[in-house]
Parts: C-alpha cells; sequence; structure tokens
C-alpha cells in the first residue's frame, strides 16, 4: 500500500463558522436540498461527531451509486474537520481509502478559506495520479458549489 498526499485550498464567500455548520452540522439535511442533482440522501449511523458513519447516496447519472464515510474528528470551535471515505465512491481496483483533514478560516476581506489535506491510500502496486486527485476534487467541488449558491440565496439556513 502507498500513500499519495495532496494540499488543496479554495475559497468561498460564505462566513467560515456557517460553512463548517452547513457541511458538517447540517449536511445531511442541507446536501439533498441544495444538490439534488448530485446526492439523493445522507444517512447517519451516530451523532455526527468522531466515530459516525455517514453514508452519502447519490442521484441517478452520478459515476458512483454512494460513498460510506468516518467522521474522524470534528472540532467547532477551531472550524476544522477531518474524515475518511472507507467505501463506495472511487475506491475499490486501486484505492483503499481517503482521507481528508479540513480547517476552515477567515478569508482575505470576507468569506472562507478552506484547507484541505487528502491522503489517497492505494492498493498493492496501484499509483493514483495528479489528474486522477483532481477529478474526485472536481466531483466534490459540485457539491459545495451547490452548497454556497443555496446558502447565499438562503441567508437564513446555517445562521
Amino acid at each position: 500500500m502507498g500513500v499519495v498526499s495532496y494540499e488543496f485550498e479554495t475559497t468561498s464567500p460564505i462566513s467560515p463558522a456557517r460553512l463548517f455548520k452547513a457541511v458538517t452540522v447540517e449536511a445531511d439535511k442541507l446536501f439533498p436540498k441544495a444538490a439534488p442533482h448530485v446526492v439523493k440522501s445522507v444517512e447517519l449511523q451516530g451523532n455526527g461527531g468522531a466515530g459516525t458513519l455517514v453514508k452519502i447516496n447519490f442521484a441517478e447519472g452520478f459515476p458512483f451509486q454512494y460513498v460510506k464515510q468516518h467522521v474522524d474528528a470534528v472540532d467547532e470551535a477551531n472550524l476544522s474537520y477531518s474524515y475518511s471515505v472507507i467505501e463506495g465512491g472511487p475506491l475499490g481496483a486501486k484505492l483503499e481509502k481517503i482521507s481528508f483533514d479540513n480547517k476552515l478560516v477567515a478569508a482575505a476581506g470576507e468569506g472562507t478559506l478552506v484547507k484541505s489535506s487528502m491522503k489517497f491510500f492505494t492498493i498493492g502496486d496501484s499509483t493514483f495520479t495528479e489528474d486522477e486527485i483532481k477529478e474526485q476534487i472536481q466531483r466534490m467541488d459540485g457539491v459545495y458549489k451547490a452548497v454556497e449558491a443555496y446558502l447565499l440565496a438562503n441567508p437564513a439556513v446555517c445562521n
């Protein structure tokens, strides 16, 4: 097994605390509303904190049927969260799991700078290229941009 690490940053016009709430605390309710073209439903096994299992079921036409995530840590005070994709999605022939460490900080001006550290755990001698990583990021970004648009259109949500 090998490990491919990748660092990624993106910005959002949404405040750090509001975005954190949207993608952690309220994600099970918000993702299907904000991105029904991608997320069919979200199922939680646990209270949303560390140890919770999250199953995201995707809409028809999405390349994957579902992903199951294990919440590794949630730090509301520091607006950081970590999780691992442990089943479904891109896992299979090349990948055993994917781990994400995310930190939300105030961006210069306003909004949020999201800092993500990803680790792709490969199976055997498999490789996972930068292009494949960028493809995964692009899929996730579709959900996050839909969440942003939903929050901008609904200012009372996640406040």
